[in-house]
């Protein structure tokens, strides 16, 4: 039976809430014990709360409190107007206004791709609400500006942030052929596998939410419109660089960069794995996430 609602969570993948944080409706999609551990899972772009659900599924399995939020101009999240309401900063907030609203003082902090550059600021302007960090496939993001700076190689990879710069063009470009653009742009940069129909259905659920796409291509737009300020003082949680390094996005060589801008850092590096490195090997990135957790005890 096809679900009757494919951009909301089966009783297996969790269950939905809605809450106030920074001013704007996020749905979140909790799972796992009410008495564990609190971990933030951050999505990233073109995702939504779905994306964790391999990784979510484990957690929750192992007696963390799983809280996984359709970031803002996601999906079921409310969708302010305005390339200015998806400033960097704006979003951490949102982050910590979410763990404000379920009453959780910290958390295992977890993002992947623009949910990574969230989770890399929340720990800088809220350190106190980050019992652990861990990145996965995106630097710190004084890395990412300085790379950009120096590495021909990162603009060539990079290319679609100017792209997306454009009014309307990258919207109409997406919508096109039932979201032909996205699917193909996750399943060739992916091993073989990570993706399936299935997931795909899920994802266009999402996608088609009125107003979603423009807000999603904002997060770029506004990067770029309001850079966020260069920061080089020291993350203070202890964190965990996690990378697929055959990331076709990003440089590897970025990860190890990150810990240098870390009072307790290190970088886990995943040979065969790509940006999409969640899907493809969930197991191994729990492991690593939980090793990250414990050593923090």
């Amino acid at each position: 039976m096809t679900d009757p609602d494919p951009a909301r969570p089966r009783a297996s993948e969790g269950e939905s809430t809605v809450v106030t944080a920074n001013g704007v409706r996020l749905h979140v999609v909790r799972a796992g014990p009410a008495d564990g551990e609190p971990v933030l899972l951050l999505h990233g772009f073109p995702e939504c709360w779905y994306g964790w659900d391999p990784v979510t599924r484990r957690l929750a399995d192992a007696g963390y409190r799983v809280l996984v939020p359709d970031q803002r101009g996601y999906n079921a999240s409310g969708k302010p107007s305005g390339v200015g309401a998806y400033r960097l900063p704006t979003l951490a907030a949102d982050a910590a206004g979410l763990l404000d609203a379920v009453g959780a003082d910290t958390a295992h902090v977890v993002g992947h791709d623009w949910g990574a550059a969230v989770a890399w600021w929340l720990a800088l302007d809220h350190s106190s609400r980050v019992r652990t960090l861990a990145a996965l496939n995106v630097p710190h993001p004084t890395v990412m500006r300085r790379t950009l700076d120096r590495s021909w190689d990162q603009r060539r990879r990079s290319w679609y942030f100017a792209a997306f710069q454009l009014p309307r063009l990258p919207e109409l470009a997406a919508r096109a052929g039932n979201y032909r653009l996205f699917e193909r742009s996750m399943r060739e940069s992916s091993r073989p596998g990570a993706f399936d129909d299935a997931d795909f259905e899920r994802y266009r659920a999402a996608w088609r939410q009125p107003g979603a796409l423009t807000a999603m291509v904002n997060w770029y737009r506004a990067v770029a419109r309001y850079p966020p300020p260069e920061r080089t003082d020291p993350v203070d949680p202890p964190t965990r660089v996690i990378w697929g390094v055959r990331d076709r996005f990003l440089r590897a060589s970025m990860a190890k960069e990150s810990v240098a801008y870390c009072r307790q850092g290190e970088a886990v590096l995943l040979d065969d794995a790509t940006h999409w490195l969640h899907h493809e090997q969930p197991d191994k990135v729990v492991d690593h996430l939980r090793a990250g957790f414990d050593a923090a005890e």
